[in-house]
């Protein structure tokens, strides 16, 4: 009984070192053919394309539509609800700052949060979009190090009551 069970053992742990000596030539086999037929690496970051509804010298530049839409809140009890999409020009050619852009998006999207919540909607009503688009950009600038924002642009903006 005991030579019956050494047996079975024994080629149990054939069987294992077969299938362990196979898994390892696999993985040498895909690593050589990797290293050979390699192909370049993607890019690290897909750079936005323009809003179609945009006038056509907007088209030939660039912009930077990462934020999104954002829903902001008033000061106001109860708060009214503001929708806004910014979007500004930036060279996509500066590697550095179109990353530290990417880097900064939360950064972006609580600074013009802070902003509407900081006012209520009558002020807000009463203010040029001129004056809005320069507070914030002034406040996004602030979070910016490798470069600036010259000009900002509004896709939307909506209050909601």
């Amino acid at each position: 009984m005991a030579d019956r069970a050494s047996g079975f053992w024994a080629m149990v742990n054939r069987i294992l070192l077969i299938v362990l000596l196979a898994l390892i030539l696999f993985l040498a086999g895909g690593t050589v053919y990797g290293l050979i037929f390699r192909k370049s690496k993607p890019p690290l970051y897909k750079i936005p394309e323009p809003p179609a509804s945009q006038s056509q010298t907007m088209q030939r530049e660039t912009m930077f539509t990462g934020i999104g839409r954002l829903r902001a809140v008033t000061g106001d009890a109860p708060p009214v609800t503001v929708i806004i999409s910014v979007a500004f020009p930036y060279d996509p050619e500066d590697g550095p700052f179109t990353e530290e852009l990417y880097a900064k998006i939360p950064g972006f999207r609580m600074a013009i949060s802070e902003y509407f919540a900081d006012r209520t909607a009558a002020e807000l009503r009463e203010m040029s979009d001129d004056s809005i688009k320069t507070a914030i950009l002034k406040g996004c600038n602030a979070l910016l190090r490798l470069g600036f924002i010259e000009t900002l642009y509004f896709n939307d903006l909506m209050f909601i009551e």
